[in-house]
């Protein structure tokens, strides 16, 4: 490891730090923020209480029942309409339908004629209580058309017309003639609803010059897995445009605001595990999106919205616009059963990697979990795999390593025959000649490296984002889709409030094998390459430790595996492949002999005459 690459690992390490500081507190400000609102809304509703109960006082004729509450706000009265039928359906009471498959449990409500709120069967909670993707009164979907003025349909409550198993339909009626109609289809088995909003018999309500009806999504979507700052790294809301490669999106624990005035084809709340999409099959012809997450304490993760605009073709009498939602998991293979590319909202680390996990991490998962159930066993089994693949190629860096060790004596003369620092040209090309003379490529690692470094990738996307893994015990981890804190404390230092065993192994793993690799490489007297190498033999495994820590701890245990398997094969090589014997055996052969000089060396050698020249005319001018 050279010293560009040590430096770029402590600025690394320095700015992970400085990170995880300056999260937590950001985090702290937050909380605190909040608790300064909550606080001026304590006090402004219970200043209006005051007000309400001296003016009671004065007016005991309007006083409140003895068991009256104050209350901290006053929902405002239905507005007056002219329409007559519109102006009952605002003061109606609204009512409740269930519609359930043996996936989902959907409660619609007459207000607005929508979605109430959508349980996910089969699957829970962190805390073991039923998973909702919409809860109740926490999440409003509604149409506005202009019928002359605007008829938003979340203010009015529907009358409700047929029920089925699968099928509920809902209407407001006008006096004038005429209706809006909201019909929604669960699907058999699955995790889809079908719906058509139909304006029927308003071809002469609808003014010709309005194209548009406006759709509006907001929704407050729960906190549903263990660890805060992993959930809020994987959730984000996303959007996308027809025949992209893939959707956009805002989030990933970061508020954001996104608006467009072209096509968009879906747009999904997504939380780490679970979705709420909603599909345009004609497409949206704008859309404005927000997201914003919640503090850590709350038991809400974050509140998306959505307002876009649907075309309509009006001056007819009977216009539906169809709709498409999917509520239910993140998973490759059933979201892209749909043939729509939901499944693109499963980050799986751009378009090389995510090649690559598609279509080889992705199918060895799949396969082994068709025959085993244990998924720690299924993680090993996969790591044995992607090191015997990548084995042939790995095998010249181990020789390479192995053959440097035995060189180590020879090493070291060097460094003593050139201690001085401007003898390193001199030092560097006397290592170069030695490693020829011993077969030894000291670029022999680089293309493990480059092989091993997408799969590094993909395995880091792809652990935290496979709902295969959620809530999967294995030994004293409960949730291998999440951290297993074997120790927490309730204050954040550096951005922590737990260590996980399954990272600090890792790490642990991590120091020994850089410990095992540097035994092969000798600092000499120079202070600076015993600095870097310390920092080598430190600094990774702490750092790494820190970004594990919070993450998947199936993640982690690949990594320890990986780490354990890779000093294995070193072991193996160092004492049954490479004879330390055959390689000195090899130098002192070749000591005699002229040895040919490669490219590199010829290029030392180039180098080292133009310093001379350049101390030379430096000598010459003094």
């Amino acid at each position: 490891m050279d010293k560009n690459s040590i430096i770029g690992f402590v600025l690394i390490f320095l700015i992970m730090i400085g990170f995880f500081g300056y999260q937590s507190r950001q985090v702290k400000k937050q909380q605190e923020y909040q608790a300064h609102l909550d606080s001026i809304a304590a006090a402004e509703a219970y200043a209006q209480w005051q007000q309400d109960s001296i003016w009671r006082a004065g007016h005991p004729e309007a006083a409140l029942p003895e068991e009256a509450v104050p209350v901290t706000a006053v929902a405002p009265a239905a507005p007056v309409y002219s329409d007559s039928l519109l102006n009952a359906a605002a003061h109606a009471d609204a009512q409740f339908v269930t519609l359930e498959n043996d996936k989902l449990e959907v409660v619609f409500t007459t207000r607005g004629g929508q979605p109430y709120s959508v349980k996910v069967k089969d699957y829970l909670t962190y805390t073991k209580e039923p998973l909702y993707i919409l809860q109740g009164g926490k999440s409003e979907l509604g149409y506005t058309v202009y019928a002359p003025t605007a008829v938003d349909t979340r203010k009015f409550n529907f009358q409700v017309e047929e029920v089925t198993d699968s099928t509920v339909v809902m209407r407001l009626p006008f006096a004038g003639g005429g209706y809006i109609e909201q019909k929604y289809v669960l699907l058999k088995d699955s995790y889809s609803v079908n719906e058509e909003v139909s304006f029927v018999g308003m071809g002469e309500l609808i003014p010709r010059s309005a194209g548009t009806i406006d759709v509006d999504f907001d929704a407050m979507i729960p906190r549903m897995e263990k660890g805060y700052k992993n959930e809020t790294q994987y959730s984000r809301l996303n959007y996308y445009f027809p025949g992209d490669s893939d959707p956009g999106h805002i989030g990933n624990g970061r508020r954001g605001e996104k608006r467009f005035n072209n096509n968009i084809e879906w747009f999904a709340f997504q939380q780490q595990f679970f979705s709420a999409i909603m599909r345009a099959p004609k497409n949206f012809s704008y859309g404005d999106f927000a997201l914003e997450f919640m503090p850590k304490g709350s038991e809400d993760l974050m509140h998306c919205k959505a307002a876009l605009r649907a075309d309509i073709n009006p001056g007819q009498e009977n216009i539906t616009v169809p709709f498409e939602f999917y509520f239910g998991p993140n998973s490759y293979k059933g979201l892209k059963a749909y043939g729509h590319a939901y499944e693109k909202v499963i980050p799986l680390g751009g378009k090389v990697i995510g090649l690559f996990t598609k279509w080889v991490i992705i199918p060895l998962f799949d396969w082994l979990s068709r025959a085993i159930s244990n998924y720690g066993i299924i993680i090993l089994l996969m790591t044995i795999f992607i090191k015997i693949v990548v084995l042939p190629f790995a095998y010249k860096s181990y020789s390479s390593s192995a053959k440097m060790q035995a060189l180590k004596p020879y090493m070291e003369k060097i460094n003593a025959k050139y201690p001085k620092q401007e003898d390193a040209m001199k030092k560097q090309q006397e290592t170069m000649a030695l490693y020829k003379k011993a077969g030894v490529s000291p670029m022999g690692g680089c293309l493990p490296m480059l092989l091993q470094m997408p799969i590094l990738w993909a395995m880091f996307r792809f652990f935290p984002a496979s709902i295969e893994l959620r809530q999967q015990p294995f030994l004293w981890a409960e949730d291998l889709s999440a951290y297993d804190d074997v120790i927490h404390w309730s204050t954040s230092i550096l951005g922590m409030d737990h260590i996980s065993l399954f990272a600090l192994l890792m790490a642990v793993s991590m120091f020994f094998y850089s410990k095992i690799t540097m035994q092969n490489q000798t600092a000499g007297n120079d202070p600076n390459a015993k600095m870097m190498q310390a920092m080598s033999l430190y600094m990774m495994p702490i750092m790494m430790f820190f970004i594990c820590n919070n993450l998947s701890s199936g993640l982690s245990y690949y990594y320890l595996l990986s780490n354990l398997i890779t000093m294995l094969e070193t072991w193996i090589i160092r004492k049954w492949i490479v004879d330390p014997k055959e390689v000195i055996a090899k130098v002192e052969a070749a000591e005699n002999k002229p040895a040919p000089k490669s490219k590199w060396q010829q290029r030392l050698e180039e180098a080292q005459k133009m310093q001379r020249e350049m101390e030379k005319q430096k000598g010459k001018k003094r």
